[in-house]
């Protein structure tokens, strides 16, 4: 769970509430009336199956994806309102995705200046000392000369970590970050967010990571089929669900091994 006590670091968090996101691609109705409401400082987790609408409705906070109708509110921002500022909310939230997306012709370093530069208009040299500082921050300082290509796949996570970080995000979305890596590299980008969170972030995370939900979530929402079926505190949703849906999905996710016999 959060907790801020102690942190060097100063986090300004930002809250989102959602009121009945919609959003279709066609005919396929992808997010049906998804209303959802994250506290600043907290970790709120989305799972579920493959096409739920996760990282549909991550996308739609940040309008990388245009919603069809609904509401969203980011800190002072109505992310929907026509007239919004939209580069200016944009700067409030930081998004790590399933593949990194870093520059390959690009330094670790320069990786992390170059948005800093373009968008907020920093100065090389400070945009140098808030990009060192949020390497050190992912473990990574050491590596600033490197290029993506000499990195595993951990460490170019955490790199585009600390990219978003050096935009002083308010609210940090992150869909399936540990998905494209191998597994002796997930711990290290878990334990990362681990850390943000008890800074005192404000997080969304799409994740498939049922430990890290557990331990580090305010609350975990499942999601199915483009609603919310079920949500509530981590422990009581991953250990006690209550919908049938949920303790299906759970079943298969936590047992891998399980399989449902019908008898014929």
């Amino acid at each position: 769970m959060n907790n801020s006590n102690g942190s060097t670091a100063t986090v300004r968090a930002a809250g989102v509430n959602i009121k009945d996101l919609r959003k279709s691609y066609g005919s396929n109705e992808v997010l049906k009336g998804i209303s959802l409401t994250v506290e600043p400082g907290q970790v709120v987790c989305l799972i579920g199956p493959s096409g739920s609408g996760k990282s549909t409705l991550l996308r739609c906070v940040n309008l990388l994806e245009q919603p069809n109708a609904g509401t969203i509110n980011v800190g002072k921002f109505e992310a929907t309102d026509p007239d919004v500022d939209l580069n200016r909310m944009r700067q409030s939230v930081g998004m790590v995705f399933q593949h990194f997306n870093l520059f390959p012709h690009l330094s670790v370093l320069d990786n992390c200046t170059i948005s800093q530069m373009k968008v907020l208009k920093r100065s090389k040299s400070e945009a140098g000392d808030v990009a060192h500082r949020n390497l050190e921050r992912v473990g990574l300082g050491h590596l600033a000369d490197r290029y993506p290509d000499q990195l595993s796949g951990g460490q170019q996570q955490r790199v585009a970590i600390a990219r978003a970080l050096s935009m002083d995000p308010q609210l940090m979305l992150f869909d399936e970050p540990t998905s494209a890596l191998d597994p002796e590299t997930v711990g290290d980008v878990l334990a990362v967010m681990r850390k943000l969170a008890q800074e005192g972030m404000t997080m969304l995370v799409v994740t498939h990571e049922m430990g890290f939900a557990r331990e580090v979530a305010d609350r975990v929402v499942f999601m199915d089929a483009g609603v919310v079926v079920e949500e509530g505190p981590a422990e009581n949703v991953i250990s006690a669900p209550t919908q049938p849906r949920t303790k299906e999905f759970l079943r298969r996710v936590l047992d891998p091994t399980h399989i449902d016999v019908v008898d014929e």
